[in-house]
Parts: C-alpha cells; sequence; structure tokens
C-alpha cells in the first residue's frame, strides 16, 4: 500500500492557536510628540503628545489646538518631535499624519505585531499594509520553534517513524535549524525580533 506523502508545498498551519498559546502582547497605546517650528527656530519648545490611534479629523485637530496655544504670534508649521508605542518602526519629522493614524490604529488594535509589520513593509504603501491579518503567523519563541513546529504540522517527524527501522530513528534528526534559515532565505517567511522572541509574517499573502 503506498504511504500518501506530506505535501511539502504546504506551509500553513494553525498560526491562531501558535498565537494565542505563546504570544502574551502588552497593551500599546502608540503617541506622538508634536511640536510647533516656530516655537523651535525661536529657541523654545512648545508642543504635545497626543494620542495617535484616534480618527484623523480628530488627530489633525489636536495639532491644530497645539499650535493655537503656542505663544509665538504665528505658528503654523509643526512636526514629530518624538513617539512611542510603535515598537520598531520609526517615523519622521515630517510623517503623513493620514499614515500616523492608519498605523497607530492598527497598532492598538492588533498590538505589537502590527507595529512589526508596517516596520518590514514600510509606511507608503497602505494596500500592504492591509494585508497584515493574512500575512501574520503569530509570535513564537524562536524561528527555530516556528520551523520545528511547522514540520510536526507537515508530518515529517512521523513520516520518519512510519518509515525508518526504530534502532535507526535515534540516528536521524531532522534539520530543524536549515530548515528555520532556508524558510527565511527563501523568502517564504520574514521575522522581527521583540518582546520576548520573534512576530512571523507570510510576505506573500
Amino acid at each position: 500500500m503506498h504511504e500518501q506523502q506530506p505535501d511539502s508545498n504546504k506551509r500553513e498551519f494553525d498560526s491562531h492557536e501558535i498565537a494565542s498559546t505563546m504570544e502574551n502582547q502588552p497593551v500599546v497605546c502608540p503617541q506622538i510628540y508634536v511640536a510647533s517650528l516656530s516655537d523651535y527656530n525661536a529657541g523654545s519648545l512648545h508642543g504635545a503628545w497626543v494620542a495617535a490611534d484616534q480618527p484623523l479629523d480628530d488627530l489633525w485637530a489636536e495639532v491644530q489646538a497645539m499650535l493655537a496655544a503656542s505663544p509665538e504670534p504665528v505658528a503654523e508649521e509643526w512636526a514629530i518631535h518624538d513617539f512611542e508605542g510603535f515598537g520598531p518602526l520609526r517615523l519622521g519629522e515630517y510623517e503623513d499624519l493620514a499614515v500616523v493614524a492608519k498605523v497607530a490604529r492598527g497598532i492598538a488594535e492588533h498590538g505589537p505585531a502590527y507595529a512589526h509589520w508596517a516596520a518590514i513593509v514600510g509606511t507608503s504603501d497602505p494596500d500592504v499594509l492591509e494585508r497584515f491579518e493574512d500575512a501574520y503567523l503569530g509570535h513564537v519563541e524562536s524561528v527555530e520553534a516556528y520551523a520545528e513546529q511547522l514540520l510536526d504540522d507537515l508530518g515529517y517527524g512521523e513520516l520518519l517513524e512510519r518509515t525508518l527501522p526504530e534502532p535507526l530513528l535515534s540516528y536521524v534528526k531532522l534539520d530543524v535549524e536549515g530548515f528555520a534559515r532556508d524558510l527565511e532565505l527563501s523568502g517564504d517567511i520574514t521575522t522581527s525580533e521583540g518582546d520576548g522572541g520573534v512576530y512571523v509574517f507570510d510576505p506573500s499573502r
């Protein structure tokens, strides 16, 4: 009887289970510090920390309120001089507020994983950011842990046990580290370190 072989092209497994059992994401509240450039150029500091995960109109209103409170007679220009809660993503001084609000809401909804995704793919293409839920595979201890789980889901460990004589099993091991390395080198997955492990994504989805 011909035994069914695992599908070598299959890369999916229950990522939601991995995410729920191996991930304990902290609560993230993305904020930006917006500063008046007129005050800055005059040698003083004037700005405000504002929650970034609010609707764009509300975010823009807070920026305008900060400028209106400036002691300078004409305060119209502003920049982002600091930020927090965006993980590895670096915001530019003149980042589009629409992009800031979109990414911040994604982080508030999905946690730090979204910030890692935005850092990987960049913020220039909103459609790519929208692929987060499809691309996200989970937060795991290491790339090797992900690869080991994937090999197990594909049934290769069971296949070895079924096909090799028992005396040989202790001499034959799957190269989990090599498999993990090849998954990344081939582009099948991309990872980002953070929060005591790695965030794993499938960039092709």
